[in-house]
């Protein structure tokens, strides 16, 4: 295959081998890049009269959150308001929808935004900060035709007549007609390549973090096949562990990717206990030996991917009568070691996870924590971005906890779900979480997440958890939509809380900035305001200093 010559990837690919056994393994070869555009000339901030707020549907003013980005890409340096610790160096990547619209055509949901990376570059004290689209091929294929081409999460394509229709079927079933628009989590890899998801496996674009260019498709190399994958991929230095919903036979693969390669291997399946698919899997924890596989009864729905307009749950359907499960497996020997029935339940994020043991050092259940929406599929309905842009003052989100699982290794049938701490010291919302990566799948006190103040209609505050205590700190501005808190260690550290919360928040006056709270005390370090107000983000990532 034939790579069009690419500077940026000359700088950062080229020269970078991996010595994996008796072969250096060039991440270069391991990327097909037949997605990248050419560089991108930078763009000055639009004028204030430019600035996001105005929908280009009816011209009412809406929080800059919900509002498409208003260029393909800046770069800046950002003046700094309090003093960043000069030991954060490194680049915080956040990905997410934040182009909701193309040309006159505005879309309908919160996930359906054509993706948005935002950097923000530490180093000595300053900061430099930069936003561009990705450029996957459901994007470009939109600003070429004007119109949307691909299946995103409530959007499907106008077939222009009844053979149109049935032929954009058939490529459904190939995944020819999913959307690689990669709008959900972006991850470092162990290798150092980053890698921007969604959940379509098509959906894997490498970009690189000092320029935010797309690089190219992330292709796996194995013959597992599938079309969608969990979101949210369990990523270490040494590792890569992720699940492969099966639609056809109901159950899931859990597989791993060793850094250097693109193959995945399968550690072991899982079947499904109940409903007529796979429960969606947006998600999952794990602990030191084990995979938590969570069955939701919020399940994939082949016939709602079929229809050409989004049903109340979209591709999902909630089938609270075939029960929810839980199922531990090892992963080294890929044996279930538990299957338990747990009360209903519904979360986007599984915050962490860990073994717990008796006196005499024996593992006898695995406890792991989620955002849980108290078994309410309507916080679906809530993301639709007319309602996001609709807030009149009442008291809409839908309630929200820390669940933790309790799931017993002893054989017993059932596990427990019970909140972690009392709703209301987080506003009766959680979402978005975080936690110090060197506590990933073991016994931890803190988490960082998205919580309320209420009345609302989405979370609007950062909040620390402490699991110990079972208090919450909360940092909140009257009007501001904060993304997800990212905890970054201090390096060296010895207590868990020791470092910053990175966030970064769109302002109810269209303005927008970066926040640094102190992981310890949440008080405010730093902040930075943006030349304009950035759409809101899901999820991010951490890129030390080489």
């Amino acid at each position: 295959m034939l790579v069009p010559d690419m500077p940026h990837i000359n700088i950062s690919l080229r020269n970078k081998g991996i010595y994996k056994g008796k072969r250096n393994i060039n991440l270069r070869d391991l990327t097909k890049a037949n997605v990248a555009s050419p560089s991108l000339p930078l763009i000055a901030p639009p004028t204030p009269e430019e600035r996001p707020g105005i929908t280009h549907d009816c011209h009412h003013h809406h929080h800059v959150a919900w509002t498409s980005i208003p260029q393909e890409r800046w770069e800046g340096e950002l003046q700094v308001q309090g003093q960043i610790p000069l030991w954060l160096e490194g680049t915080y990547l956040r990905n997410g929808p934040g182009m909701w619209h193309i040309g006159d055509y505005n879309f309908r949901h919160l996930f359906d935004g054509y993706a948005t990376l935002v950097r923000l570059g530490f180093r000595n004290g300053r900061l430099v900060a930069g936003h561009r689209q990705i450029e996957s091929e459901a994007y470009r294929a939109a600003k070429k035709n004007k119109k949307i081409c691909y299946r995103e999460f409530s959007e499907v394509p106008k077939a222009a007549n009844f053979l149109a229709y049935v032929g954009e079927l058939a490529s459904l079933f190939s995944g020819a007609s999913l959307t690689d628009n990669a709008n959900t989590g972006v991850v470092k890899l162990g290798d150092g390549r980053v890698v921007c998801l969604t959940e379509t496996q098509k959906g894997s674009i490498v970009i690189y973090p000092e320029t935010l260019e797309t690089v190219g498709k992330f292709e796996y190399s194995d013959s597992l096949g599938g079309l969608i994958h969990s979101a949210h991929p369990i990523v270490t230095d040494e590792e890569f562990l992720t699940l492969l919903p099966d639609l056809v036979r109901a159950g899931y693969l859990v597989v791993r990717m060793e850094p250097g390669t693109n193959e995945r291997r399968v550690i072991g399946r899982v079947n499904c206990r109940g409903g007529p698919a796979p429960g969606w899997v947006h998600s999952f924890p794990v602990t030191q030996h084990y995979v938590v596989v969570p069955e939701m009864p919020l399940r994939y729905c082949a016939q709602n991917l079929l229809k050409a307009e989004p049903t109340p749950l979209y591709k999902f359907e909630w089938h609270p009568e075939s029960r929810a499960f839980m199922h531990v497996m090892c992963k080294t020997s890929g044996k279930i070691v538990a299957s338990v029935e747990v009360p209903l339940f519904v979360t986007f994020h599984f915050i962490n996870a860990y073994e717990e043991q008796d006196e005499d050092g024996r593992v006898t259940a695995i406890i792991a924590d989620c955002c849980e929406h108290n078994s309410d599929t309507t916080i679906l309905d809530r993301l639709r971005l007319q309602n996001l842009r609709s807030f009149n003052g009442e008291d809409v989100l839908p309630d929200a906890r820390v669940g933790r699982f309790r799931i017993p290794l002893d054989g017993s049938p059932y596990g427990t779900l019970d909140a972690a701490l009392e709703p209301n010291e987080h506003g009766r919302d959680m979402d978005m979480c975080s936690i110090n990566p060197n506590y990933l799948g073991k016994k931890y006190r803190y988490a960082y997440a998205c919580g309320a103040q209420r009345p609302c209609n989405f979370p609007n505050t950062l909040t620390k958890l402490d699991f110990e205590l079972k208090k919450a700190k909360n940092w909140h501005e009257e009007g501001a939509v904060p993304s997800e808190p990212f905890f970054v260690a201090r390096p060296g550290a010895t207590e868990e809380d020791d470092g910053v919360v990175i966030s970064i928040v769109s302002e109810k006056n269209g303005e927008g900035f970066a926040l640094v709270l102190d992981g310890s005390t949440f008080g405010e370090i730093a902040r930075a305001k943006f030349p304009y107000g950035l759409p809101y983000g899901l999820h991010g990532c951490w890129v030390p200093k080489e």
